[in-house]
C-alpha cells in the first residue's frame, strides 16, 4: 500500500506522453481529461503520501517532475500550435530547470525542499491557465482568461524560486560560515 504514491507519480509520468499524443492528434479533450486526471492524481499521491506517512526518498523526486514535465508538455504544445508567446515557455522553462538542478544539488546535501504557500499557489494557478487554454478551444467566451491565469502563475512562480532560494540556499550558506 506504501508505494500507492508513487505508482500514482509514475502514471503522471505516463500521462505526460499521453497528453503530448493527444495534443498533437487535435484531440483536445482528451488531451483536457488527460491533465486534468493527473492533477487529480497529483492531489492524491500527496494526500496519501502525508496521511499515511508513505513518503519516500523516491516520491520526493518522481512527485515534482511528473508535475514538472506535464506543465512543460503542456506550454510547449500551446507554443508550437502559436496559443502562447515563446517568452511564457521560456521563463518557465528556465524557472524549472533552476529549481530542478538546485533541487538535486540540495538534496545531494540532504536538505529537502518543500513547496510552500507560492509554490503552491503557483502550480494552482498553472492548472487553472492549462485547464483554460484547451477550454478555450471550446468556448471562446473564455477569452484572454487562460492568459491572466498563466500570468499570475508565471510571477508566482517566480517569486517561489526568490522564496526557495532565500530559505534554502541562502540559509544553509550564510549557517555553514
Amino acid at each position: 500500500m506504501r508505494h500507492i504514491p508513487n505508482i500514482l507519480s509514475f502514471s503522471r509520468l505516463i500521462m505526460v506522453g499521453g497528453f503530448i499524443h493527444f495534443f498533437t492528434q487535435n484531440r483536445y479533450f482528451a488531451a483536457l481529461l488527460t491533465y486534468i486526471v493527473a492533477f487529480c492524481t497529483d492531489l492524491l499521491d500527496g494526500f496519501l503520501a502525508r496521511r499515511n506517512n508513505w513518503v519516500t526518498n523516491l516520491g520526493k523526486v518522481l512527485d515534482p517532475l511528473a508535475d514538472k514535465l506535464m506543465l512543460l508538455a503542456a506550454l510547449y504544445c500551446f507554443y508550437a500550435e502559436g496559443w502562447i508567446s515563446l517568452w511564457l515557455l521560456i521563463i518557465v522553462l528556465a524557472k524549472e530547470t533552476i529549481m530542478i538542478i538546485g533541487g538535486l544539488l540540495l538534496f545531494r546535501r540532504k536538505i529537502v525542499v518543500y513547496s510552500d504557500w507560492f509554490g503552491k499557489s503557483a502550480t494552482g494557478f498553472f492548472n487553472a491557465g492549462v485547464t483554460a487554454t484547451l477550454l478555450k478551444h471550446f468556448w471562446s467566451w473564455i477569452g484572454i482568461w487562460n492568459m491572466v491565469l498563466l500570468g499570475v502563475a508565471v510571477i508566482l512562480a517566480i517569486i517561489a524560486l526568490i522564496h526557495y532560494a532565500k530559505k534554502n540556499v541562502f540559509k544553509n550558506d550564510l549557517s555553514k560560515s
